[in-house]
C-alpha cells in the first residue's frame, strides 16, 4: 500500500482491507540481536543499553515500573507489547495519552481494527470516504464515532460524581470483561491484573467526545473527570514505591506527568528518590526547548530523574521496541517479580 500507483481507490472498501498486525514478542527471540548491538555504534547501542536498563529494572525487585505511552504506537501495531508487558509483569503502572487507551485499545477492543494504508494518499479522497488517517494507518470514522458512543453509554450507567481516569479506564475493564469482541486487550488486561492506567489529558481523545455527550444528556447528574486527585493518586504510588523507573515511548504529557511525582511528593512532605531507572524512546529533537524533547539528563536538574541509569533512544519505537520488550521476556527475570497490585491501594 505505500506504492504510489497504488492510490487510485474510491470506496471504503478497497481502503480498509488490510489490517494492522500485533508484533507478538514472544513469538520470536531478540537477545542475539541486542547482543550484537551491544558491539555496535549510534542508534544500537543505545537500543542494547536501554534493553539492559529495563531488565535491570524488571531484576530490582523494589522498583515500581512506569510504562508512559505517547503517540500512535498502539495503532501502528505495539498494542500486544503493552498488553503482554503487564500479563508478564515487567510494568506496574501505566501513564498514556487518552488516545492510546481509548482510540487506539478500546476501540479495538469494540471489534473494530487499524488499517495499512498510504502517506501518499489524497487525503480530500478519504475524508470523502469517512477514514481517518495517521501517516500511513487508516481507521473508519464511523466506527470511531461508535467508540465515542460506547463510552457515553458507559458513563451513563455510572454514579453521577467526580472521577479519575484511572477510576474510569477501570470502569471500563469491568464493562469489557463482560462486552469486548476482541478479548486480550491492553484495557481489560490491566484491569485482570490490578495495574492503574492514567491519562491525565484524558479528554483529548474519544473519551473526551463520549463524555461531552454524556453531559448533554445528562446536564443535571452526569461524571466528570478530576485530574487533580488523579495527581495525587499517581504520586501516592511513588509514595509507597521504594525504588522506580520509567519506561517512556515519546514524550508529551504522560512523560512530564509521572515525572512530577517527585516534585509533588517533596511538596507534600514525603521524603522520595528521583527516579532510579529511565529509558525514553524518541524522535524528538532536544534543541527547541521542549518538555517533550527533554533528556533526561536535563529531568535530572529538576529533580525528577537520576542520572546513572537513564538512556535516551532517538529512534521511531516501532522500530526498536518489538527487540528491547522481547529480550526482556526472553530473559525471563519477570518471572521472579511480585506483582505489585497497585489499583487495589484506592479501593
Amino acid at each position: 500500500m505505500s506504492d504510489k500507483k497504488n492510490l487510485g481507490h474510491n470506496s471504503k472498501k478497497d481502503f480498509l482491507n488490510s489490517p494492522v498486525e500485533h508484533i507478538d514478542i514472544t513469538s520470536f527471540d531478540s537477545r542475539k540481536i541486542i547482543a550484537s548491538m551491544e558491539k555496535m555504534s549510534f542508534v544500537s547501542r543505545e537500543t542494547a543499553n536501554a534493553a539492559h536498563i529495563f531488565n535491570d529494572m524488571i531484576k530490582d525487585k523494589e522498583c515500581t515500573i512506569f510504562l508512559t505511552l505517547a503517540g500512535s504506537t498502539s495503532a501502528a501495531g505495539c498494542m500486544h507489547i503493552y498488553r503482554d508487558m503487564i500479563k508478564y509483569n515487567m510494568i506496574d503502572a501505566i501513564v498514556a495519552t487518552g488516545a492510546s487507551i481509548i482510540d487506539m485499545d478500546f476501540f479495538e477492543a469494540l471489534g473494530f481494527k487499524h488499517y495499512q494504508g498510504s502517506q501518499f494518499q489524497d487525503d480530500t479522497e478519504l475524508r470523502k470516504n469517512y477514514i481517518d488517517r495517521i501517516y500511513d494507518t487508516y481507521i473508519d470514522e464511523d466506527e470511531l464515532q461508535m467508540c465515542d458512543k460506547t463510552i457515553c453509554e458507559i458513563a451513563d450507567k455510572l454514579e453521577p460524581r467526580s472521577y479519575t481516569s484511572r477510576e474510569f479506564i477501570n470502569e471500563v475493564g469491568k464493562y469489557l470483561k463482560n462486552n469486548a469482541k476482541k478479548k486480550g486487550s491492553l484495557i481489560e488486561t490491566a484491569y485482570e491484573n490490578n495495574v492503574p492506567i492514567f491519562c491525565p489529558a484524558f479528554t483529548d481523545s474519544s473519551a473526551g467526545f463520549g463524555l461531552v455527550m454524556h453531559q448533554e444528556k445528562n446536564p443535571k447528574k452526569h461524571i466528570t473527570i478530576d485530574s487533580i486527585r488523579e495527581f495525587r493518586e499517581l504520586t501516592e504510588i511513588k509514595i509507597q514505591s521504594k525504588g522506580s523507573g520509567l519506561f517512556m515511548i515519546g514524550g508529551g504529557v504522560p512523560k512530564n506527568f509521572i515525572q512530577d511525582t517527585v516534585i509533588c511528593a517533596e511538596l507534600l512532605g514525603k521524603e522520595v528518590d528521583m527516579h532510579k531507572y529511565a529509558v525514553q524512546i524518541t524522535v524528538a529533537d532536544s534543541r527547541d526547548g521542549a518538555c517533550s524533547s527533554s533528556t533526561l539528563k536535563e529531568a535530572s536538574s529538576w529533580g525528577k530523574v537520576d542520572v546513572t541509569k537513564e538512556q535516551m533512544v532517538f529512534a521511531e519505537a516501532t522500530s526498536v521496541l518489538p527487540l528491547i520488550a522481547s529480550d526482556a521476556y526472553h530473559k525471563g527475570e519477570w518471572k521472579k517479580r511480585n506483582r505489585k497490585n497497585f489499583s487495589k491501594i484506592f479501593k
